[in-house]
């Protein structure tokens, strides 16, 4: 029976892009293999950054070093945005685009156009490795209805906590982001379908599900009749038993004062909130194209901290954005210096072929960009340390991970923070644990 291995790239909905393309190919009969011995590859990419692009070419390197006989499909961001580059790289056999990630299995299994597998053999003649150019499939991505979504499970620890993806696209045009152009318009996944899955894995036992989207605030603004994110919480809370539902990235104008006190009132929702910021300069948000203004986000994350005493808090940050001075920065560094964050996703600014910032004048050479990252670094250090030294002696809520070893266990509490534990314990389970110390930022107990 023929083998397939996937490799996922970027962000929690790619990775559940990647669930579904999984589910396809084993439903056709088809057994999940190794990178060194699958007899089909499907590289599903990012593009967010340039480097995104360079992971997903340094995999493709990797994996036709260890297995030239396979045929690699390349589907994604990166080959919605550039499937002609894509295309050229040596070994790609198909590129499909986002617009048709949907029929990566009816592609692969096609009997029509597929190029003879090389002969198994110590020796390989130049002439077979020469292959004819890759078949492209790739549309025009707002016209795309199909939203792919299936629980994500990740790897190692993370098992116990599957991802599930309720929304795709985008709506926004931040004039950074090349993800819109990729991704295609903003669109839901229907309320029952939702409750499905996670009553599917509630029964199969699962203690915690993380809703996921590009866009996760815009749930519900595209279906007919149109609704809200917070109608789906409130569905959650209702309709299923799941005891603990824990939301990832949502912008800071989707957080309503209903949505905090859905967050606040419910032992069932992880107290966690994470708000991409960018920068804290308004004349940068502005030339971001984004939808607040410093002073509006400064608000609303003191009142989900005023809501929520002990949530953790975390932020999206970039640093040299076209133009960005040293005073526009020093503004950035003292938002976060005066607001109550936990945590921080740093990156520097990366230019994407097509976005308005890319021609932008005054770019950002990129060793400043790195010092800027660096100061950063060094003020959210603390405030995190302190953040999670801050428990020691109370019992938080946390659940337990599938990794351990020797006398310990790994678990995540309820507010996201690392935690070791005394002892062995089954993984999937939420305890109450008391917290002892705290020992390279990781809480112990």
């Amino acid at each position: 029976m023929p083998s397939f291995y996937i490799e996922n790239f970027g962000c929690r909905a790619s990775q559940a892009d990647g669930a579904t393309i999984h589910g396809q190919l084993a439903t056709r009969g088809l057994n999940p293999g190794s990178p060194a011995t699958a007899d089909y590859v499907v590289l599903n990419t990012c593009t967010v950054t340039a480097s995104a692009d360079q992971q997903a070419r340094a995999a493709l390197r990797r994996i036709r070093r260890q297995n030239l006989q396979a045929e690699v499909l390349i589907t994604g961001c990166y080959a919605q945005r550039a499937p002609e580059e894509v295309a050229a790289l040596p070994g790609v056999t198909w590129v499909a685009g986002n617009s048709h990630k949907h029929a990566v299995a009816d592609i692969l299994l096609s009997p029509s156009g597929r190029p003879a597998s090389a002969p198994q053999a110590r020796f390989i003649p130049l002439q077979t490795l020469q292959q004819p150019p890759a078949t492209i499939h790739v549309g025009d991505i707002f016209a795309h209805t199909e939203l792919l979504a299936a629980p994500v499970f990740g790897t190692g620890e993370d098992r116990t906590r599957p991802i599930l993806k309720v929304q795709d696209g985008c709506n926004n045009r931040c004039s950074f982001c090349v993800i819109p152009s990729v991704r295609g318009q903003s669109r839901s996944r229907k309320l029952a379908e939702v409750m499905a899955d996670i009553n599917t894995l509630v029964a199969d036992g699962y203690q915690e599900v993380v809703l996921s989207g590009i866009n996760l605030g815009r749930w519900g603004r595209d279906l007919s009749p149109t609704s809200k994110f917070e109608t789906l919480i409130e569905a959650v809370l209702e309709q299923t038993a799941l005891p603990k539902l824990r939301i990832s990235s949502v912008e800071p104008m989707d957080w309503s004062m209903a949505l905090i006190d859905l967050v606040r009132s419910s032992p069932r929702i992880a107290k966690h909130a994470h708000i991409p910021m960018q920068s804290g300069s308004d004349a940068v948000l502005r030339r971001m194209h984004r939808k607040y203004r410093p002073w509006h986000y400064g608000e609303k994350i003191e009142a989900i901290r005023a809501a929520m005493p002990t949530a953790a808090i975390g932020a999206d940050v970039m640093t040299g954005f076209p133009g960005e001075t040293d005073a526009e920065f020093d503004e950035t560094r003292r938002m976060i210096e005066d607001l109550p964050f936990t945590y921080l996703h740093l990156f520097p600014y990366s230019a994407r072929p097509g976005t308005p910032a890319a021609t932008s004048p005054n770019q950002v050479p990129s060793h400043i960009s790195k010092q800027r990252i660096a100061i950063l670094r060094e003020i959210i250090t603390p405030k995190k340390l302190a953040f999670a030294r801050s428990f020691i002696g109370q019992t938080l809520s946390a659940i337990t991970l599938r990794n351990s070893a020797h006398d310990t266990s790994n678990a995540i509490t309820d507010n996201y923070l690392k935690l070791r534990l005394t002892g062995r314990y089954e993984a999937n389970r939420w305890i109450q644990v008391r917290m002892e110390g705290e020992a390279d930022g990781i809480l112990t107990g």
